[in-house]
């Protein structure tokens, strides 16, 4: 009797067990991507054909993770076709899903999807050109949508987007950026401010969103990135060349100290080119501008540091020659490094301290160099008044000499 009765308890358990594995498919979207990765998914099994138009209605085994709050993100990569759905609650406003190449908001596109106070469904992509709302620009952006049409639609408190791209290679790593107003756009769909947003990086081949702690080592990244670049082209190389071109009555003191300060501006000057490609090769950032003018600046510094051991002597036909090319390189890499800096401020998406922090910093180095600019003309205005020397009568045409000696 009791062998037989472990047998049914055995043979109950076992249907049990596939019954939660069939709910936790159903739960991911019909999901065939293994026992363990659906058993541990959490998605709402939400039946689309009820809301949804084709073909999203349609598509089966779509990966789902929730990504924030209670969004989820469903996607299916067939071939150069990648299908998306973004659930996330809803009442009234608007919903958006973002693909940035940096992680940062401006520069990047995203599908915004709403209800309007009439009842109508509207989805648009946005291009964010700017912070500004008149800088965000509609039905435009880089994403590559196909030719079906994109859907949004309502069930319950949840609103679903959907959307297709159209792909050469499939997603992988990709910065998302997820937002959402409680305000309806307004006149000619003009975005309102977002309420609250995130950013993070999402893996569509493994269906997995990045450890928070990897974006804060990203975001940790970027700010040493600046900091190091502000300290090095900002603070040090301008004081390296105000010692070189007011402090030269101090020789040969202020040649040591020039050298010294330029060689430490230097080195700051390496790390943040080393921490930009860091960034680059993780985040895989697109700002062609900022990149391509700083290894510009760093091959103008090269350039200041090659021209200490070829310094010819103060006697040498060239050391003219010399002295302009060391003198406007230098200048010239400080002009676009500052303008660098402000790229990178404004890529970066900081807020107005950084900005303000920079503007102070930059504004008290050039009030400085404009005071010594002054004091040294007005020194050499009075060296020009002074008399000469010696001074003696000019000679008239006959010797005042006494003859008889």
């Amino acid at each position: 009797m009791w062998p037989s009765f472990l047998v049914k308890l055995w043979i109950l358990n076992l249907v049990l067990d596939f019954k939660i594995i069939a709910l936790a498919a159903n739960d991911n979207g019909g999901s065939s991507i293994g026992f363990a990765s659906s058993s541990l998914n959490t998605c709402k099994n939400t039946n689309f054909q009820s809301f949804l138009p084709p073909p999203y209605q349609n598509i089966s085994n779509m990966i789902c993770t929730p990504v924030w709050h209670t969004y989820e993100l469903r996607y299916l990569q067939n071939d150069q076709t990648t299908s998306i759905i973004l659930s996330a609650p809803y009442s009234i406003g608007w919903v958006g899903i973002g693909f940035s190449k940096d992680g940062m908001m401006v520069g990047s596109s995203v599908m915004v999807g709403w209800i309007n106070k009439h009842g109508h469904a509207k989805i648009k992509q946005f291009y964010l050109r700017g912070k500004k709302p008149s800088e965000v620009i509609e039905d435009k952006g880089e994403l590559p949508l196909n030719n079906l049409p994109a859907a949004v639609a309502t069930n319950g408190a949840e609103i679903h987007l959907g959307f297709q791209l159209q792909m050469a290679t499939p997603l992988e790593r990709q910065q998302v950026l997820l937002a959402f107003s409680t305000k309806y756009p307004k006149n000619n769909n003009h975005l309102s401010k977002h309420d609250d947003k995130t950013s993070f990086v999402f893996d569509f081949t493994s269906g997995s969103k990045a450890p928070e702690s990897s974006n804060n080592e990203l975001n940790q990244m970027r700010k040493n990135h600046g900091i190091v670049g502000i300290i090095g082209w900002g603070l040090i190389l301008p004081i390296g060349v105000i010692i070189a071109r007011y402090f030269k009555h101090k020789d040969p003191q202020w040649f040591y100290l020039h050298a010294a300060i330029q060689f430490v501006g230097f080195t700051f000057g390496l790390g943040t080119i080393i921490l930009g490609l860091q960034l680059y090769s993780k985040m895989n950032a697109h700002i062609p501008a900022h990149r391509g003018i700083g290894i510009f600046v760093f091959v103008l510094s090269i350039l200041q540091i090659l021209a200490l051991f070829l310094r010819p002597n103060k006697d040498s036909k060239i050391r003219r020659i010399w002295n302009l090319y060391h003198n406007w390189f230098g200048r010239l890499a400080l002009l676009f490094a500052a303008m660098n800096i402000v790229l990178g401020i404004q890529a970066a998406g900081e807020g107005k301290e950084l900005k303000i922090g920079y503007g102070f910093l930059f504004g008290i180095t050039v009030l400085v160099a404009v005071v010594l600019e002054v004091l040294a003309y007005l020194k050499r205005q009075e060296m020009k008044s002074l008399p000469p020397n010696f001074q003696m009568d000019p000679f008239r045409g006959e010797s005042t000499f006494p003859t008889h000696l």
